[in-house]
């Protein structure tokens, strides 16, 4: 049972009611709004732990609500919409929300995904930082710029450890190539996606054990990737 705090910003009525039945009976205590404004004023005034966001709100879009959110905040965004576009999903990612669901969606998947952010607030409110991740049998030390498998230490081009090293601090969250273009490459605007995949061919070759089944890096078709949330603390 969970006793974090979900912020619902959504304006029907029926889903909130849903959701909120399944919330509750696992634990989570919730506010809700059903408009943009309302949901910043909560957002502002009783301190969630979680922001579960709609983007078709009547008064202003989603996108807007994570846009001034993340001037102060690095809380935990879980979209919930109806938009199946993948330009959308990519806007509010980019934006910076931390994962996607596409309505009509399955109760135990968006729990699922709850339980993913709770690991988000526990990382985002790490009073120390952190050197070492350390993911099944790999482990990553940021302070000696090291990786290894099981005792093996992995090699890796400097391009390649900044891309695996920018997908695992932000582990379990969504990362669109935009973000990694910018963060890893240093282009402001979205660069040629063939070089992200052909870095990422490469850098799967070295930590998978099955490249095609793989347990570090999935991909996420038309946006980008997902490092595993399951790291070892």
């Amino acid at each position: 049972m969970s006793n974090n705090h979900i912020l619902i910003i959504e304006d029907d009525s029926k889903i909130i009611n849903f959701v909120s039945l399944a919330l509750k009976a696992k634990g989570y205590r919730l506010s809700t709004a059903t408009t943009g404004q309302d949901g910043i004023l909560l957002f502002c005034t009783e301190n969630p732990d979680i922001i579960m966001l709609d983007l078709g709100l009547p008064d202003m879009d989603g996108v807007t609500v994570i846009e001034e959110i993340r001037k102060v905040s690095r809380i935990p965004i879980l979209v919930v919409s109806a938009r199946e576009q993948e330009e959308d999903k990519i806007s509010a990612l980019d934006m910076g929300a931390n994962d996607y669901v596409t309505k009509p969606f399955n109760m135990g998947e968006l729990l699922a995904r709850v339980r993913v952010m709770e690991r988000f607030i526990v990382h985002e409110n790490a009073t120390e930082p952190v050197d070492i991740y350390r993911f099944d049998d790999l482990t990553i030390d940021l302070q000696r710029h090291r990786v290894f498998l099981g005792d093996d230490e992995v090699h890796l081009t400097p391009l390649e450890y900044k891309l695996l090293t920018f997908l695992a601090v932000n582990y379990g969250k969504v990362i669109t190539h935009h973000q990694i273009t910018k963060e890893v490459w240093g282009y402001s605007e979205t660069g040629d996606t063939k070089s992200i995949r052909v870095c990422m061919t490469s850098l799967r070759r070295k930590i998978e054990a099955d490249t095609s089944h793989p347990k570090f890096i999935f991909t996420e078709i038309g946006i980008g990737y997902r490092f595993t949330d399951s790291r070892i603390t």
